[in-house]
């Protein structure tokens, strides 16, 4: 699949997500795909779990916004933040494809935390 189409489906997959589209958001995994989450320790086989897990979260997110899509070939990273709550999760999406559809995805999330004063000489916030 041409980086074009995949940053497209990218794009789909991202929207389809913040819209709640669950559907659309699983149109670009594999139906064998495996996703990880490494905090948790934690691994989803196969597209039918992934959609009916994020189908049935307590907490649906109320905000979305992708900051960066970045990749090349196979491999592809997203940046973006999800609203739990009222809380934004700071989260990187690890994926590789195979013929055009994601067999892979790892996910990482982080809650935001204040700057320590000690560093602020040499930092600049961004936002």
């Amino acid at each position: 699949m041409r980086e074009e189409k995949i940053r497209e489906a990218l794009n789909a997959h991202w929207q389809a997500s913040a819209a709640g589209d669950f559907d659309a958001e699983h149109d670009i995994y594999d139906d064998d795909a495996i996703c990880d989450y490494p905090q948790s320790g934690e691994r989803i086989l196969g597209r039918m779990n992934l959609q009916a897990l994020r189908s049935h979260h307590p907490g649906k997110p109320a905000g979305f916004e992708v900051r960066r899509i970045q990749g090349e070939g196979n491999l592809w990273i997203t940046e973006y933040s999800i609203s739990y709550n009222g809380r934004p999760a700071y989260t990187v999406s690890i994926m590789e494809f195979r013929n055009g559809k994601v067999v892979h995805e790892t996910q990482y999330f982080s809650d935001p935390f204040e700057a320590p004063g000690w560093r602020s000489q040499w930092v600049q916030q961004i936002g």
